[in-house]
């Protein structure tokens, strides 16, 4: 019995993947729940787990396919008894007919009559499909050579590079604005690497909100030194109750869910001509990982105590590098915490994540000489920075924020007596 292996729900707003990596090839045997499958989506890696035990029958889509959710992407023989070994010789079976007509150019223009005719009534694939309408072809005119005459995306690379025009009445005026951009030759000592998915997307949201927002950024900066002081004498014993270091985020988190119930427009975000206000404060924290930056989100973060937050943070930072968190775990935040100090950037104006309307930036704890009564002295000094969408947060409300957060870092104890 064939089972069907299908793209499955990748979380809020992800409609797409990329098969970044098959762990198994056609008739490799493979067990219930075993990952056969490696996805890049726009936030995340995800695994896809063989639904029974069998062997693989068919790869439907190659790696660096793109793949729509619910797409088939492989078929399993329920109850076959696969090997590895076995799998060499199909592995080099279904190439066969290419590797025969690359080698000599005489037959390559022969191809197109071999190949079969575009089977229609199969969906194109989502990279098929957009090199299709980018280039305004009528996919019937293309010889394919996919399974049950699929159409592929190097039978449509084929046709272009064949030099034939589009069958399509518009495709003079489509085409040409549609065109890709030629790739520039490499000098010596260059090398080419494909984005990926996660660092495609951080690229264009990035850009979407510089050209979206009325972004501004408005900074201050907080005297550490009572916090710091709080945080020596309390973090043997904080560790020792609960498992877990006291670091500082956990104070920036608290302080920024009593500035924002004392300045909701900051928690708040546009949607079309209406405003959308939050009775909870979903706070994102922004976890650099060598894939690129991801924004785990701590939900309800107003009614956690330190030791959850801290546990929290901890958990997700090790995920996040690891590539183990859920979609959902990634969607919904209200409001936004980056902290380059951690790099050690000393100032900086970070990029709103929309639909999100502000983001706080911390940054590197330097000893700088600051007027104290009068006198001279040298103290723990951090920068903050609070970028807003002007659109909805007022500069009075901006630089309320800011300083709400300054005084709740200074004097931590107003944070615990809300005050």
């Amino acid at each position: 019995m064939a089972t069907e292996v299908k793209v499955p729900a990748l979380g809020e707003s992800v409609t797409e993947a990329t098969i970044a990596k098959w762990y198994k090839k056609v008739g490799d045997a493979v067990a219930a729940d075993e990952p056969i499958v490696e996805l890049e989506t726009d936030k995340v890696t995800v695994e896809v787990n063989a639904p029974v035990s069998g062997a693989i029958a068919e790869l439907i889509v190659a790696e660096g396919d793109e793949v729509e959710v619910g797409a088939l992407i492989a078929m399993i023989t329920e109850g076959a008894a696969g090997t590895t070994a076995a799998a060499a010789p199909a592995k080099e079976e279904a190439p066969a007919p290419k590797a025969a007509a690359t080698p000599a150019a005489a037959p390559a223009k022969a191809a197109p009559a071999a190949a079969t005719t575009a089977n229609t009534d199969h969906p194109l694939p989502p990279a098929v499909r957009k090199l299709v309408e980018d280039n305004n072809l009528d996919p019937a005119a293309i010889p394919a050579t996919g399974k049950d005459g699929r159409l592929t995306k190097g039978d449509v690379m084929d046709y272009l590079a064949g030099g034939k025009p589009a069958p399509r009445a518009a495709a003079p005026v489509a085409a040409a604005p549609a065109a890709p951009k030629p790739e520039r030759d490499l000098r010596d000592g260059e090398e080419r690497v494909k984005m990926s998915k996660l660092r495609q997307t951080i690229a264009r949201r990035l850009k979407e909100a510089q050209n979206t927002a009325a972004m501004l950024t408005t900074y201050n900066e907080v005297d550490m030194t009572n916090l710091l002081a709080c945080r020596n004498k309390y973090k043997d014993g904080f560790e020792k109750k609960h498992g877990v270091k006291l670091g500082f985020m956990s104070f920036f988190i608290k302080a920024c869910t009593t500035a924002l119930n004392e300045w909701p427009a900051v928690n708040a975000e546009i949607d079309g001509t209406s405003f959308i206000y939050k009775n909870y404060c979903d706070i994102g924290v922004a976890v650099g990982t060598p894939q690129g930056l991801v924004v785990p989100v701590i939900r309800s973060a107003e009614k956690k105590n330190f030791a959850e937050l801290e546990s929290t943070i901890v958990d997700f930072g090790k995920r996040a590098r690891d590539g183990k968190l859920g979609m959902d775990e990634m969607t919904g935040g209200s409001f936004t915490i980056s902290n380059g100090g951690v790099f050690g950037s000393l100032l900086s104006s970070p990029i709103l994540n929309a639909p999100q309307s502000g983001i706080l930036g911390m940054h590197k704890t330097q000893m700088r000489p600051v007027a104290i009564d009068g006198k001279v002295e040298i103290r723990p000094m951090m920068y903050l920075a609070l970028s807003y969408d002007h659109r909805i947060i007022d500069g009075r409300e901006a630089v309320s924020f800011l300083v709400r957060v300054k005084e709740c870092i200074e004097n931590p104890e107003r944070i615990l007596l809300d005050i």
